[in-house]
């Protein structure tokens, strides 16, 4: 299925980049959270394309336990966290 534009692109497989990104912002979710997480991988995600790009990011936290990240890069590079939500859900901007 093809992306709609301005929308968020189908699921990924995370790639090395994706843990660049979540690596990035670790410390910022564990504040947000009250938790430090050993295991912190990321395993899937969805981006849109705006002026840069937004990430939700599925994250394994250890066990059956998992994070969901909105997170913005921008044209530079620079990587913003913006929300954090400890659910089993689907992979769905929040």
């Amino acid at each position: 299925m093809a992306q709609i534009p301005g929308g968020y692109s189908e699921i990924k497989l995370a790639a090395p980049e994706t843990q660049k990104i979540c690596d990035a912002v670790k410390s910022k979710v564990e504040e947000k959270t009250g938790e430090q997480y050993e295991v912190f991988n990321a395993r899937r995600y969805r981006s849109q394309v705006v002026a840069g790009m937004n990430y939700v990011i599925k994250v394994h936290v250890g066990g059956s336990h998992y994070l969901h990240l909105m997170v913005y890069q921008n044209l530079s590079g620079e990587v913003t966290f913006n929300s954090v939500k400890k659910v089993e859900e689907p992979l769905e901007p929040f």
